[in-house]
């Protein structure tokens, strides 16, 4: 997955911007959450809007991390609350999207939008029940950064039915390759 090749590869020249942030790490967490729902409500009506609300809920989604490591203040609880939040997040925008597909009588579009939102929660339900366990599990091809990306560029360019159909055939190829990860380590 891209995001495990790159880090945090922003933290660097966003830390001394970040380090001047007095806020709590978990206001940029809410603000990521409810731009990205505002995102959800656009997307039916204007895609374009939609697309560019998701890179900036995104943003501030990544922002929060940075904040937090930049200033010491990166806490169990925040990781879980961000975690949380971006759950709720994908579901609202896949949720617009098959509402999108729907108003547009795209029963394809509907039904592979509804694929993608459960590859996408079983992409971090089965790291999280890995590590649960007890096993590091960061592997497969995409991850909620690479998903945000393409969700945004199919609604900026208006491929979002290529884009879900892309999301589609990742997001369960990555809990297959993370079911067999955890498979090789656990036996």
């Amino acid at each position: 997955m891209i995001s495990a090749k790159l880090g945090h590869f922003l933290d660097k020249p966003l830390a001394p911007i970040a380090k001047r942030v007095s806020i709590n790490p978990n206001i940029f967490t809410f603000l990521g959450f409810f731009i990205t729902i505002g995102a959800a409500f656009t997307i039916p009506s204007n895609l374009t809007a939609g697309g560019i609300l998701i890179l900036i809920g995104g943003f501030f989604d990544m922002f929060d991390g940075i904040v937090a490591r930049a200033n010491g203040k990166n806490t169990k609880f925040g990781a879980f609350l961000d975690s949380t939040l971006d759950r709720y997040s994908d579901s609202g925008i896949f949720l617009a999207i098959a509402w999108y597909f729907f108003e547009k009588s795209n029963l394809e579009g509907i039904l592979l939008t509804i694929g993608s939102l459960v590859g996408s929660l079983l992409i971090s339900y089965v790291r999280a029940r890995a590590e649960g366990l007890g096993i590091d599990c960061h592997v497969g091809l995409i991850e909620r950064p690479e998903r945000v990306v393409l969700l945004a560029l199919g609604c900026l360019t208006g491929w979002l039915f290529a884009v879900i159909l892309i999301l589609f055939i990742l997001s369960h190829i990555t809990v297959i390759q993370r079911v067999w990860h955890v498979y090789k380590k656990a036996c």
